[in-house]
C-alpha cells in the first residue's frame, strides 16, 4: 500500500491555455526606431563625438545596444581620465619664514 498523494497536473494559465506555446500568427517583433532624443552640446568636441555615438543604437536591436553603449562609456571614462591627467595650475610656492612680523 502506497500513502504518496499524486502531484495534480500542472494547469495552463490564462494565456497558455489560449495560446500554448504557439506564437501569435503575424506577430513579429517591432524594427528598431530612433529614439530622437535630444542632445546638447557640451562644448567638449571629444565628447560630444561619444555622445553622437549613441545615436547608432536607433538602428540596432536591442542586442546590439550594449556594444555601443559599451563604447561610449569606455570613450567618457577615457576624456575623464585625461582631464585627471593634465596638469593643473601650479601650486602657491610656500610661505617664506623671512615674511612674518613679529
Amino acid at each position: 500500500m502506497n500513502d504518496a498523494v499524486p502531484e495534480p497536473e500542472p494547469r495552463p494559465g490564462p494565456e497558455e491555455a489560449q495560446h500554448g506555446d504557439r506564437p501569435e500568427p503575424g506577430h513579429e517583433p517591432a524594427a528598431p526606431a530612433p529614439l530622437d532624443v535630444p542632445r546638447t552640446p557640451t562644448g567638449n568636441a571629444e565628447v560630444d563625438a561619444r555622445l553622437a555615438r549613441l545615436a547608432d543604437a536607433d538602428h540596432l536591436a536591442t542586442d546590439g545596444h550594449v556594444e555601443v553603449y559599451e563604447d561610449v562609456h569606455r570613450g567618457l571614462r577615457d576624456a575623464l581620465t585625461a582631464l585627471d591627467a593634465r596638469p593643473g595650475p601650479p601650486a602657491p610656492p610656500p610661505p617664506s619664514p623671512y615674511d612674518r612680523r613679529s
